[in-house]
């Protein structure tokens, strides 16, 4: 019981870029936009102007990304599969701390 307690009263809330990271991550990773390798990213009233610009910034540095800013604000990213066995973009993320997640 006490170990419990103290695991609940070390969880710290997610920032404002961990929680964008991690929706985009799931975007990119679920099986749909996948097999597209293209996904759409629509800006919540809830990102921040700052954390927009980080991760949409980290995307656009990522190799094998095409960035695509629509007329509604919404950003489309498309990218080549790596091999024909391998269908998962590649990159690296630097805010968040999943490990079964693909970052982008």
């Amino acid at each position: 019981m006490v170990k419990k307690q103290a695991k609940l009263a070390v969880r710290q809330e997610m920032t404002g870029i961990e929680r964008l990271g991690l929706r985009v991550s799931s975007m990119i990773n679920h099986p749909f936009a996948q097999d597209l390798r293209c996904v759409t990213i629509h800006r919540l009233d809830t990102d921040g102007d700052r954390e927009w610009e980080e991760v949409m910034g980290l995307l656009s540095e990522t190799d094998g990304i095409d960035m695509t800013f629509n007329d509604d604000a919404s950003v489309t990213l498309k990218w080549e599969a790596s091999s024909e066995n391998d269908h998962q973009v590649e990159a690296h993320n630097e805010f968040l701390a999943v490990e079964d997640v693909t970052p982008f």
